[in-house]
């Protein structure tokens, strides 16, 4: 007979440890499902959700040949079968004083970081875990970004692009993926609250439509829809969450 955890649907997250990853971790525990969380940092034992620490892989998705190796230690965890996985983790460096990076400005080494962090582990892991995603019908989701699509005052260039990239990898990610029974989609979120606002952010939320900040826990609700049988004919999509900001 099975052990419980083989019986739970799993979910693969990056960027777990904080904001949206934190909120999405709470969102799918919350329905029963067995997380795995990938992040930098080592699991901190303050977690609520149960078995947080025998379910966390710390990887930094800016080298690939750790996130190649990361693959087969998810692999040893399961059972098989990924029913979701969540491309969260992202980075967005700043220059001295919190400064914009831009395309003038940023050096080549911290676009390469940038992008492996924020573009190619999303494929890397996408990929090594097809056939769990396949064997699950599972769903993918990528978190891109509002900045993706237009400039925004503080999200850098290199972010920007990596985001831009990424909506353009759910696409063909959607397309190669379909025939295996596996969705591809993405949310882009706007101002949302977390620790990686910057100063002035206020000053854009004057202009919003809805004249507020998202919350994480309404960003992960989307996160969840897309993994639910309830979104079963939507993949290739890219969900705006920003309170109307792309108007």
């Amino acid at each position: 007979m099975a052990d419980e955890t083989s019986e739970r649907k799993i979910l693969v997250l990056t960027g777990a440890s904080r904001g949206i990853g934190h909120a999405t971790v709470k969102r799918f525990s919350a329905e029963g499902w067995r997380v795995l969380t990938c992040s930098r940092e080592p699991i901190d034992p303050r977690c609520p959700w149960p078995d947080a620490e025998a379910n966390h892989i710390q990887l930094d998705l800016a080298d690939p040949n750790k996130t190649i190796a990361a693959i087969e230690t998810i692999k040893s965890k399961i059972n098989g079968k990924v029913h979701a996985l969540v491309n969260n983790a992202g980075i967005s460096p700043k220059g001295p004083g919190g400064a914009r990076l831009t395309t003038l400005d940023t050096d080549l080494r911290t676009w390469g970081h940038v992008f492996h962090v924020n573009f190619f582990a999303s494929v890397i892991l996408a990929r090594g875990l097809q056939e769990e995603l396949a064997a699950a019908k599972g769903s993918v989701v990528n978190v891109t970004s509002i900045a993706g699509s237009r400039v925004h005052p503080f999200a850098g260039a290199a972010y920007a692009t990596s985001k831009a990239a990424l909506a353009a990898l759910t696409r063909e990610m959607a397309h190669d993926f379909g025939p295996l029974g596996v969705r591809v989609n993405a949310i882009a979120p706007g101002e949302v609250e977390t620790s990686i606002l910057s100063p002035g952010t206020d000053k854009i939320v004057e202009k919003l439509p809805m004249q507020r900040l998202g919350q994480p826990k309404e960003v992960a609700d989307v996160i969840w829809f897309l993994c639910s049988e309830q979104s079963s004919y939507i993949s290739g999509a890219e969900i705006e969450v920003n309170g109307a900001q792309h108007v």
